[in-house]
Protein backbone atom coordinates (compact mmCIF):
# COMPACT_ATOMS: atom_id res chain seq x y z
CA UNK A 1 0.00 0.00 0.00
CA UNK A 2 1.36 3.80 -1.24
CA UNK A 3 0.15 6.54 0.39
CA UNK A 4 1.24 10.05 -0.57
CA UNK A 5 0.39 12.83 1.83
CA UNK A 6 0.97 16.03 -0.29
CA UNK A 7 0.50 19.88 0.03
CA UNK A 8 1.55 20.22 3.71
CA UNK A 9 3.63 21.57 6.51
CA UNK A 10 6.29 18.79 7.90
CA UNK A 11 7.20 20.21 11.44
CA UNK A 12 9.72 17.86 13.13
CA UNK A 13 11.66 18.82 16.60
CA UNK A 14 13.80 20.90 14.08
CA UNK A 15 11.45 23.00 12.50
CA UNK A 16 8.92 23.35 9.54
CA UNK A 17 9.30 23.09 6.27
CA UNK A 18 6.70 22.78 2.84
CA UNK A 19 6.75 19.00 1.93
CA UNK A 20 5.37 16.06 0.63
CA UNK A 21 5.74 12.39 2.39
CA UNK A 22 5.53 8.70 0.58
CA UNK A 23 4.78 6.26 2.32
CA UNK A 24 5.23 2.32 1.16
CA UNK A 25 3.40 -0.32 3.60
CA UNK A 26 4.56 0.45 7.15
CA UNK A 27 7.38 2.92 6.87
CA UNK A 28 8.06 6.48 5.59
CA UNK A 29 9.50 6.03 2.28
CA UNK A 30 10.72 9.74 1.39
CA UNK A 31 9.98 13.41 2.11
CA UNK A 32 10.10 15.18 -1.02
CA UNK A 33 9.94 19.02 -2.43
CA UNK A 34 5.94 19.61 -3.12
CA UNK A 35 4.91 18.12 -6.09
CA UNK A 36 8.07 16.18 -6.57
CA UNK A 37 6.71 12.65 -6.73
CA UNK A 38 3.63 13.29 -9.14
CA UNK A 39 6.22 15.27 -11.03
CA UNK A 40 8.19 11.90 -10.98
CA UNK A 41 5.13 9.72 -12.26
CA UNK A 42 5.38 7.97 -8.59
CA UNK A 43 1.98 6.97 -8.18
CA UNK A 44 -0.06 6.48 -4.82
CA UNK A 45 -3.19 3.79 -3.98
CA UNK A 46 -4.30 6.78 -1.97
CA UNK A 47 -3.29 10.33 -1.69
CA UNK A 48 -4.13 12.72 1.50
CA UNK A 49 -4.47 16.51 0.50
CA UNK A 50 -3.00 18.54 3.53
CA UNK A 51 -3.20 21.50 2.32
CA UNK A 52 -3.30 24.21 5.02
CA UNK A 53 -2.43 21.52 7.33
CA UNK A 54 0.90 20.07 9.60
CA UNK A 55 2.12 16.96 9.10
CA UNK A 56 3.35 15.52 12.30
CA UNK A 57 4.95 12.77 13.77
CA UNK A 58 2.90 10.47 15.80
CA UNK A 59 2.59 11.63 19.31
CA UNK A 60 4.37 9.51 22.26
CA UNK A 61 2.60 9.60 25.71
CA UNK A 62 5.46 8.20 27.63
CA UNK A 63 3.13 8.23 30.82
CA UNK A 64 -0.49 5.88 30.86
CA UNK A 65 -2.08 3.63 32.98
CA UNK A 66 -4.64 1.53 31.18
CA UNK A 67 -6.86 -1.43 33.71
CA UNK A 68 -4.43 -0.47 36.31
CA UNK A 69 -5.92 -1.96 39.79
CA UNK A 70 -6.13 1.31 42.80
CA UNK A 71 -7.81 1.98 45.81
CA UNK A 72 -9.63 -1.35 45.72
CA UNK A 73 -11.19 -0.30 41.98
CA UNK A 74 -9.34 -0.04 38.60
CA UNK A 75 -8.62 2.81 35.92
CA UNK A 76 -11.60 2.41 33.44
CA UNK A 77 -10.00 2.22 30.10
CA UNK A 78 -8.92 -0.71 28.74
CA UNK A 79 -5.90 -1.16 26.28
CA UNK A 80 -8.56 -1.41 23.66
CA UNK A 81 -10.75 1.90 24.54
CA UNK A 82 -7.30 3.59 25.38
CA UNK A 83 -5.56 3.23 22.65
CA UNK A 84 -8.26 3.84 20.67
CA UNK A 85 -8.79 7.40 22.35
CA UNK A 86 -4.95 8.23 22.01
CA UNK A 87 -5.56 7.43 18.44
CA UNK A 88 -8.29 9.92 18.03
CA UNK A 89 -6.04 12.69 19.63
CA UNK A 90 -3.00 12.12 17.39
CA UNK A 91 -0.85 10.07 19.70
CA UNK A 92 0.79 6.82 18.23
CA UNK A 93 2.46 5.21 20.67
CA UNK A 94 1.79 4.43 24.29
CA UNK A 95 4.12 3.52 27.29
CA UNK A 96 2.11 2.09 30.21
CA UNK A 97 2.83 0.97 33.42
CA UNK A 98 3.30 -2.56 34.47
CA UNK A 99 3.13 -3.26 38.18
CA UNK A 100 5.18 -5.35 40.78
CA UNK A 101 2.55 -5.65 44.08
CA UNK A 102 4.47 -6.64 47.38
CA UNK A 103 5.82 -9.84 47.32
CA UNK A 104 5.76 -10.41 43.59
CA UNK A 105 8.43 -10.74 40.81
CA UNK A 106 8.83 -8.25 37.76
CA UNK A 107 8.63 -10.91 35.25
CA UNK A 108 5.39 -12.47 36.40
CA UNK A 109 4.32 -8.37 36.55
CA UNK A 110 5.42 -8.03 33.25
CA UNK A 111 3.78 -10.73 32.07
CA UNK A 112 0.64 -10.05 33.35
CA UNK A 113 0.70 -6.70 31.70
CA UNK A 114 1.22 -8.34 28.14
CA UNK A 115 -1.57 -10.36 29.08
CA UNK A 116 -3.68 -7.54 29.31
CA UNK A 117 -2.50 -5.56 26.74
CA UNK A 118 -1.75 -8.26 23.52
CA UNK A 119 -4.10 -7.96 21.05
CA UNK A 120 -5.66 -5.38 22.06
CA UNK A 121 -4.20 -2.33 21.45
CA UNK A 122 -5.46 0.08 18.34
CA UNK A 123 -1.73 1.93 18.15
CA UNK A 124 2.24 0.56 19.10
CA UNK A 125 2.33 0.26 23.14
CA UNK A 126 4.95 -0.15 25.69
CA UNK A 127 5.62 -0.46 29.15
CA UNK A 128 7.72 0.74 31.83
CA UNK A 129 8.04 -1.74 35.16
CA UNK A 130 6.75 -0.30 38.61
CA UNK A 131 9.15 -1.59 41.30
CA UNK A 132 7.52 -1.51 45.03
CA UNK A 133 9.54 -4.93 46.41
CA UNK A 134 13.61 -4.29 46.16
CA UNK A 135 15.42 -7.30 46.70
CA UNK A 136 17.97 -9.32 45.70
CA UNK A 137 15.49 -11.09 43.12
CA UNK A 138 14.27 -8.00 42.25
CA UNK A 139 17.55 -6.67 41.36
CA UNK A 140 18.43 -9.15 39.24
CA UNK A 141 15.20 -9.69 37.47
CA UNK A 142 16.10 -5.86 36.29
CA UNK A 143 18.78 -7.22 33.73
CA UNK A 144 15.47 -10.15 32.48
CA UNK A 145 13.64 -6.95 31.75
CA UNK A 146 15.95 -4.47 29.88
CA UNK A 147 16.62 -7.88 27.94
CA UNK A 148 13.08 -8.09 26.96
CA UNK A 149 12.88 -4.31 26.24
CA UNK A 150 11.44 -2.79 29.35
CA UNK A 151 14.63 -0.66 30.12
CA UNK A 152 12.81 2.32 32.52
CA UNK A 153 11.61 1.42 35.99
CA UNK A 154 9.32 3.30 38.34
CA UNK A 155 9.43 4.07 42.24
CA UNK A 156 7.92 5.56 44.60
CA UNK A 157 8.61 8.26 47.64
CA UNK A 158 4.68 8.43 48.09
CA UNK A 159 1.71 5.94 49.12
CA UNK A 160 3.68 4.18 52.25
CA UNK A 161 2.66 0.46 52.54
CA UNK A 162 1.66 -0.01 49.07
CA UNK A 163 4.23 1.24 46.25
CA UNK A 164 6.63 3.24 48.94
CA UNK A 165 10.22 2.40 49.07
CA UNK A 166 12.75 3.81 51.55
CA UNK A 167 16.14 5.29 50.58
CA UNK A 168 18.12 2.75 51.12
CA UNK A 169 15.74 0.98 48.56
CA UNK A 170 15.85 3.76 45.97
CA UNK A 171 20.11 3.70 46.56
CA UNK A 172 19.96 -0.21 45.91
CA UNK A 173 18.10 -0.11 42.70
CA UNK A 174 19.58 3.15 41.32
CA UNK A 175 22.98 0.82 41.62
CA UNK A 176 21.78 -1.42 39.35
CA UNK A 177 19.93 0.99 36.86
CA UNK A 178 23.42 2.29 36.58
CA UNK A 179 25.52 -0.98 36.42
CA UNK A 180 22.76 -2.22 33.21
CA UNK A 181 21.93 1.14 31.66
CA UNK A 182 18.75 1.72 32.50
CA UNK A 183 16.37 4.77 33.94
CA UNK A 184 14.62 5.61 37.03
CA UNK A 185 11.81 6.82 37.28
CA UNK A 186 10.64 8.73 40.51
CA UNK A 187 7.27 10.03 41.92
CA UNK A 188 8.95 12.10 44.02
CA UNK A 189 6.58 13.21 47.51
CA UNK A 190 7.61 13.06 50.68
CA UNK A 191 4.32 10.25 51.55
CA UNK A 192 5.66 10.08 55.30
CA UNK A 193 5.13 13.22 55.83
CA UNK A 194 2.30 13.37 53.37
CA UNK A 195 0.46 10.76 56.13
CA UNK A 196 0.54 12.68 58.45
CA UNK A 197 -0.72 15.86 57.23
CA UNK A 198 -4.12 13.07 55.62
CA UNK A 199 -4.55 11.98 59.28
CA UNK A 200 -4.01 15.54 60.89
CA UNK A 201 -7.07 16.78 58.64
CA UNK A 202 -9.04 14.01 58.59
CA UNK A 203 -9.43 14.53 62.29
CA UNK A 204 -10.08 17.72 62.51
CA UNK A 205 -13.05 17.13 60.09
CA UNK A 206 -11.66 18.56 56.77
CA UNK A 207 -12.80 15.70 54.41
CA UNK A 208 -13.32 17.51 50.86
CA UNK A 209 -11.75 17.18 48.07
CA UNK A 210 -9.62 20.40 48.16
CA UNK A 211 -7.58 18.96 50.84
CA UNK A 212 -6.14 16.35 49.14
CA UNK A 213 -4.14 19.16 47.18
CA UNK A 214 -3.58 21.08 50.64
CA UNK A 215 -2.08 17.54 52.25
CA UNK A 216 0.34 17.65 49.46
CA UNK A 217 2.01 20.88 49.47
CA UNK A 218 4.95 21.55 46.72
CA UNK A 219 7.48 21.85 49.02
CA UNK A 220 7.40 18.12 49.90
CA UNK A 221 7.34 17.57 46.01
CA UNK A 222 10.22 19.65 46.17
CA UNK A 223 12.24 17.75 49.26
CA UNK A 224 11.28 14.73 47.46
CA UNK A 225 12.59 15.54 44.21
CA UNK A 226 15.91 17.21 45.86
CA UNK A 227 16.55 14.10 47.64
CA UNK A 228 15.95 11.99 44.59
CA UNK A 229 18.09 13.77 42.67
CA UNK A 230 20.79 13.46 45.35
CA UNK A 231 20.47 9.73 45.64
CA UNK A 232 21.15 9.90 41.82
CA UNK A 233 24.10 11.62 41.91
CA UNK A 234 25.31 9.39 44.75
CA UNK A 235 24.93 6.41 42.81
CA UNK A 236 25.38 7.85 38.99
CA UNK A 237 21.95 6.78 37.54
CA UNK A 238 19.73 8.72 35.29
CA UNK A 239 16.88 9.84 36.62
CA UNK A 240 13.34 10.75 35.27
CA UNK A 241 10.92 12.98 37.63
CA UNK A 242 7.16 11.78 36.60
CA UNK A 243 4.40 14.48 36.60
CA UNK A 244 6.54 17.47 38.01
CA UNK A 245 3.17 19.40 38.64
CA UNK A 246 5.17 22.48 41.30
CA UNK A 247 8.10 25.09 41.07
CA UNK A 248 9.77 23.97 44.28
CA UNK A 249 10.26 20.63 42.36
CA UNK A 250 10.83 22.23 39.00
CA UNK A 251 14.18 24.33 40.77
CA UNK A 252 15.36 21.18 42.06
CA UNK A 253 15.87 19.72 38.58
CA UNK A 254 16.66 22.88 37.04
CA UNK A 255 20.12 22.90 39.60
CA UNK A 256 20.38 19.34 38.39
CA UNK A 257 20.67 19.76 34.96
CA UNK A 258 22.86 22.84 35.24
CA UNK A 259 25.15 21.32 36.80
CA UNK A 260 25.31 18.44 34.23
CA UNK A 261 23.61 15.67 35.83
CA UNK A 262 21.42 13.61 34.17
CA UNK A 263 18.12 14.05 35.74
CA UNK A 264 15.18 14.74 33.51
CA UNK A 265 11.27 15.97 33.94
CA UNK A 266 7.93 15.77 32.41
CA UNK A 267 4.87 17.89 33.17
CA UNK A 268 1.14 16.50 32.49
CA UNK A 269 -1.56 18.81 30.82
CA UNK A 270 -3.71 19.10 34.03
CA UNK A 271 -0.80 21.20 35.26
CA UNK A 272 -0.61 23.34 32.79
CA UNK A 273 -4.02 23.92 32.44
CA UNK A 274 -6.23 23.14 35.61
CA UNK A 275 -5.22 24.19 39.36
CA UNK A 276 -5.84 24.15 42.96
CA UNK A 277 -9.25 25.72 42.63
CA UNK A 278 -10.75 23.28 39.93
CA UNK A 279 -10.59 20.60 43.22
CA UNK A 280 -12.15 23.17 45.58
CA UNK A 281 -15.43 23.36 43.17
CA UNK A 282 -18.44 23.49 45.12
CA UNK A 283 -20.30 20.01 46.28
CA UNK A 284 -18.43 17.12 45.29
CA UNK A 285 -17.18 18.46 41.88
CA UNK A 286 -13.24 18.58 42.86
CA UNK A 287 -12.88 14.71 42.83
CA UNK A 288 -12.94 14.29 39.10
CA UNK A 289 -9.60 16.46 39.60
CA UNK A 290 -7.90 14.52 42.42
CA UNK A 291 -4.39 13.19 41.14
CA UNK A 292 -0.86 12.78 42.35
CA UNK A 293 1.00 14.81 43.06
CA UNK A 294 -2.29 17.25 43.04
CA UNK A 295 -2.99 20.79 41.02
CA UNK A 296 -1.06 23.90 42.06
CA UNK A 297 -2.29 27.34 42.54
CA UNK A 298 -2.56 28.37 39.24
CA UNK A 299 0.96 30.49 39.12
CA UNK A 300 2.76 27.70 39.37
CA UNK A 301 1.69 27.09 35.84
CA UNK A 302 3.88 29.92 34.51
CA UNK A 303 7.29 28.07 35.96
CA UNK A 304 6.15 24.94 33.99
CA UNK A 305 5.38 26.56 30.52
CA UNK A 306 8.84 28.18 31.47
CA UNK A 307 10.46 25.03 32.03
CA UNK A 308 9.17 23.47 29.15
CA UNK A 309 11.13 26.34 27.25
CA UNK A 310 14.18 26.44 28.75
CA UNK A 311 14.11 22.61 28.40
CA UNK A 312 14.58 21.91 31.82
CA UNK A 313 11.27 19.82 31.65
CA UNK A 314 11.85 17.89 28.25
CA UNK A 315 8.53 16.02 28.33
CA UNK A 316 4.76 16.37 28.42
CA UNK A 317 2.92 13.01 29.23
CA UNK A 318 -0.62 12.57 30.65
CA UNK A 319 -0.50 9.89 33.22
CA UNK A 320 -4.23 9.33 31.74
CA UNK A 321 -5.31 6.89 34.76
CA UNK A 322 -9.51 7.56 34.66
CA UNK A 323 -11.61 6.87 37.66
CA UNK A 324 -15.41 7.38 36.63
CA UNK A 325 -16.81 10.10 38.85
CA UNK A 326 -20.09 7.79 39.63
CA UNK A 327 -19.24 4.80 41.60
CA UNK A 328 -15.23 5.35 41.88
CA UNK A 329 -14.46 9.21 42.18
CA UNK A 330 -17.60 8.65 44.70
CA UNK A 331 -16.06 6.51 47.36
CA UNK A 332 -13.99 9.47 48.63
CA UNK A 333 -17.75 11.25 49.63
CA UNK A 334 -16.76 12.20 53.60
CA UNK A 335 -13.36 11.22 53.51
CA UNK A 336 -10.77 12.53 50.47
CA UNK A 337 -8.09 10.34 50.80
CA UNK A 338 -10.55 7.12 49.72
CA UNK A 339 -10.91 9.20 46.33
CA UNK A 340 -9.30 7.14 43.69
CA UNK A 341 -5.73 9.12 42.16
CA UNK A 342 -6.16 10.00 38.68
CA UNK A 343 -7.40 11.90 35.41
CA UNK A 344 -8.12 11.09 32.40
CA UNK A 345 -6.22 13.08 29.52
CA UNK A 346 -5.10 10.63 26.75
CA UNK A 347 -7.17 11.63 24.01
CA UNK A 348 -6.37 15.58 25.01
CA UNK A 349 -2.60 15.97 25.26
CA UNK A 350 -1.59 16.97 21.72
CA UNK A 351 -4.79 19.39 21.25
CA UNK A 352 -4.00 21.50 24.81
CA UNK A 353 -0.32 21.39 23.95
CA UNK A 354 -1.43 23.09 20.74
CA UNK A 355 -2.67 25.92 22.87
CA UNK A 356 0.54 26.76 24.16
CA UNK A 357 1.66 27.38 20.67
CA UNK A 358 -1.56 29.22 20.00
CA UNK A 359 -0.50 31.56 23.41
CA UNK A 360 2.74 32.13 22.21
CA UNK A 361 4.46 29.61 25.15
CA UNK A 362 5.88 27.68 22.78
CA UNK A 363 7.01 27.19 19.24
CA UNK A 364 5.37 25.11 16.46
CA UNK A 365 8.82 22.60 16.66
CA UNK A 366 8.88 22.54 20.81
CA UNK A 367 5.28 21.33 20.66
CA UNK A 368 6.47 18.56 18.60
CA UNK A 369 9.64 18.07 20.38
CA UNK A 370 7.83 17.72 23.92
CA UNK A 371 5.16 15.48 22.51
CA UNK A 372 6.78 12.99 19.87
CA UNK A 373 10.71 13.81 19.19
CA UNK A 374 12.05 13.72 23.20
CA UNK A 375 9.91 10.87 24.46
CA UNK A 376 11.27 8.74 21.14
CA UNK A 377 15.00 9.64 21.87
CA UNK A 378 14.01 9.74 25.92
CA UNK A 379 12.57 6.10 25.80
CA UNK A 380 14.91 4.28 22.89
CA UNK A 381 12.62 4.44 20.20
CA UNK A 382 14.25 7.47 17.76
CA UNK A 383 14.16 7.42 14.80
CA UNK A 384 11.43 4.46 14.23
CA UNK A 385 9.70 6.81 16.04
CA UNK A 386 9.02 10.72 16.67
CA UNK A 387 10.41 12.28 13.27
CA UNK A 388 9.08 12.30 9.60
CA UNK A 389 12.13 11.13 7.87
CA UNK A 390 12.92 7.76 5.51
CA UNK A 391 12.82 4.54 7.46
CA UNK A 392 10.90 5.81 10.14
CA UNK A 393 7.65 4.33 11.04
CA UNK A 394 4.86 5.58 9.24
CA UNK A 395 3.66 7.09 12.43
CA UNK A 396 1.63 10.81 11.03
CA UNK A 397 -0.50 13.49 12.10
CA UNK A 398 -2.39 15.49 9.82
CA UNK A 399 -3.27 18.67 12.02
CA UNK A 400 -5.53 21.18 11.24
CA UNK A 401 -4.15 24.11 13.08
CA UNK A 402 -7.24 26.57 12.41
CA UNK A 403 -9.77 23.96 13.04
CA UNK A 404 -11.60 25.03 16.71
CA UNK A 405 -12.96 22.37 18.60
CA UNK A 406 -14.92 21.92 22.50
CA UNK A 407 -13.80 19.46 24.51
CA UNK A 408 -16.83 17.22 26.48
CA UNK A 409 -17.63 13.95 27.81
CA UNK A 410 -20.15 13.55 25.28
CA UNK A 411 -17.73 13.52 22.24
CA UNK A 412 -14.73 12.57 23.75
CA UNK A 413 -13.69 8.52 23.40
CA UNK A 414 -11.85 7.81 26.43
CA UNK A 415 -14.05 5.24 28.84
CA UNK A 416 -14.67 7.79 31.32
CA UNK A 417 -17.62 9.70 32.41
CA UNK A 418 -16.58 13.23 32.55
CA UNK A 419 -13.68 15.79 30.99
CA UNK A 420 -11.52 17.23 33.22
CA UNK A 421 -11.82 20.03 30.38
CA UNK A 422 -15.73 20.37 30.06
CA UNK A 423 -16.24 22.62 27.99
CA UNK A 424 -12.69 24.10 27.11
CA UNK A 425 -12.67 25.90 23.54
CA UNK A 426 -9.56 24.91 21.45
CA UNK A 427 -7.91 25.71 18.50
CA UNK A 428 -6.63 23.07 16.11
CA UNK A 429 -7.88 19.82 15.92
CA UNK A 430 -6.53 16.34 14.47
CA UNK A 431 -7.35 15.55 11.02
CA UNK A 432 -6.02 12.09 10.28
CA UNK A 433 -3.63 9.94 11.66
CA UNK A 434 -1.82 6.90 10.59
CA UNK A 435 -0.39 4.25 12.39
CA UNK A 436 2.50 2.63 11.01
CA UNK A 437 0.49 3.46 7.28
CA UNK A 438 -3.00 2.22 8.17
CA UNK A 439 -4.94 5.43 8.52
CA UNK A 440 -6.42 4.87 12.14
CA UNK A 441 -9.17 7.78 12.31
CA UNK A 442 -9.69 10.33 9.54
CA UNK A 443 -12.03 13.16 9.45
CA UNK A 444 -14.24 12.34 12.66
CA UNK A 445 -14.35 8.67 11.89
CA UNK A 446 -12.84 5.63 13.44
CA UNK A 447 -11.06 2.92 10.98
CA UNK A 448 -8.86 1.16 13.33
CA UNK A 449 -8.80 -1.83 15.20
CA UNK A 450 -8.11 -3.86 17.90
CA UNK A 451 -4.43 -5.71 17.87
CA UNK A 452 -3.15 -3.56 15.11
CA UNK A 453 -0.80 -2.24 17.68
CA UNK A 454 2.55 -3.97 18.54
CA UNK A 455 4.62 -4.58 21.51
CA UNK A 456 7.99 -2.27 21.19
CA UNK A 457 11.16 -3.41 23.00
CA UNK A 458 12.78 -0.51 23.46
CA UNK A 459 16.78 0.62 23.44
CA UNK A 460 18.30 2.92 25.89
CA UNK A 461 18.20 6.73 26.93
CA UNK A 462 19.40 8.46 24.08
CA UNK A 463 20.26 11.25 26.47
CA UNK A 464 22.98 9.93 29.07
CA UNK A 465 26.24 11.73 28.99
Amino acid sequence: MRTLISGGTVVNSGGGFAADVLVEGETIAAVTAPGLAAALGVTADRVIDATGRYVLPGGIDAHTHMEMPFGGTASVDTFATGTAAAAWGGTTTIIDFAVQAKGTSLLSAMDKWHEKAGGHCAVDYSFHMIVSDVNDTTLKEMESCVAAGVNSFKMFMAYPGVFYSTDGEILRAMQKAREIGSTIMMHAENGIAIDQLVAQALAEGRTDPVYHSLTRPPELEGEATHRAIQLAAVTGAPLYIVHLSSRQALEAVTTARDTGQNVFAETCPQYLFLSIEDMARPGFEGAKFVCSPPLRPADHQLDLWRGLRTNDLSVVSTDHCPFCFVGQKELGRGDFSKIPNGMPGVEHRMDLLHQGVVRGEISLSRWVEISATTPARMFGLYPRKGVIAPGSDADIVVYDPKATQVLSAETHHMNVDYSAYEGMELIGKVETVLSRGSVVVDRGSFHGREGHGEFLERDLNQYLL
